[in-house]
């Protein structure tokens, strides 16, 4: 059990580390579309499509959360 609650918690602490680092790259790199700003009277919001990229990280950190907590759970039996 000891096992899972630190995998557990390495994973959902490099989960959120990976959504800020992706959210402040997102928001640093973004470039407004100038064509809009001619339409000013259309209240349209667009959001983002999911993709198979954002299931490839998230297994990249679950693995990352794996390999961490089998690391410290090794070191603490020393």
């Amino acid at each position: 059990m000891k096992k899972y609650l630190i995998f557990i918690f390495c994973f959902v602490l490099l989960y959120i580390v990976f959504q800020i680092l992706s959210g402040w790259l997102l928001t640093a790199l973004y470039t407004p579309d100038i064509s809009s700003i001619s339409n000013i009277a259309s209240q349209e919001v667009v959001s983002g499509q999911a993709s198979i990229i954002s299931f490839f990280a998230t297994l990249l950190v679950a693995t990352l959360a794996y390999f961490l907590s089998q690391k410290i759970f090794t070191t603490s039996k020393k």
